[in-house]
């Protein structure tokens, strides 16, 4: 951040808070710091890439499919009306943060959703938000 936008939050931050008694180069500081370790922060890396890769429609309903049985991809071609390289290349983001394996049975390979990282990423996600609930009360 160069200095002129600093300068320019700095005296934003005067104006939005009362900072009568606040060293507001430190507070601007402390502000900083705060927003690059939460950058930094696995778990928030890891509801990143989950929420990512979920917020995608095709991807969300490929989730709601396997949660059924295991499928092909032509299966999945079907169920979607989408292409196999299209279907792939979800496929392939949904394997990336291991929600969902693949195996071979007989000369295709079919996908199943891994409900342990599904729980991991539903639990963190709860985890980190319950914490709100008590803040508000």
């Amino acid at each position: 951040m160069d200095n002129k936008r600093q300068k320019e939050l700095i005296v934003t931050l005067e104006s939005c808070v009362d900072m009568k008694n606040v060293d507001l180069k430190l507070y601007f500081e402390e502000l900083k710091s705060h927003g690059k370790n939460i950058s930094a922060n696995q778990t928030f890396k890891d509801i990143l890439g989950f929420c990512s890769v979920l917020g995608n429609e095709e991807r969300l309903k490929i989730i709601e499919i396997l949660k059924q049985q295991d499928y092909c991809v032509c299966e999945l071609e079907v169920m979607l009306d989408k292409s196999q390289p299209t279907i792939s290349h979800h496929l392939r983001e949904l394997e990336r943060i291991g929600l969902i394996g693949s195996f071979k049975k007989g000369r295709f390979t079919h996908y199943d959703i891994n409900p342990e990282k599904l729980n991991y990423y539903l639990n963190l996600i709860h985890e980190n938000f319950i914490s709100l609930k008590s803040k508000k009360m």
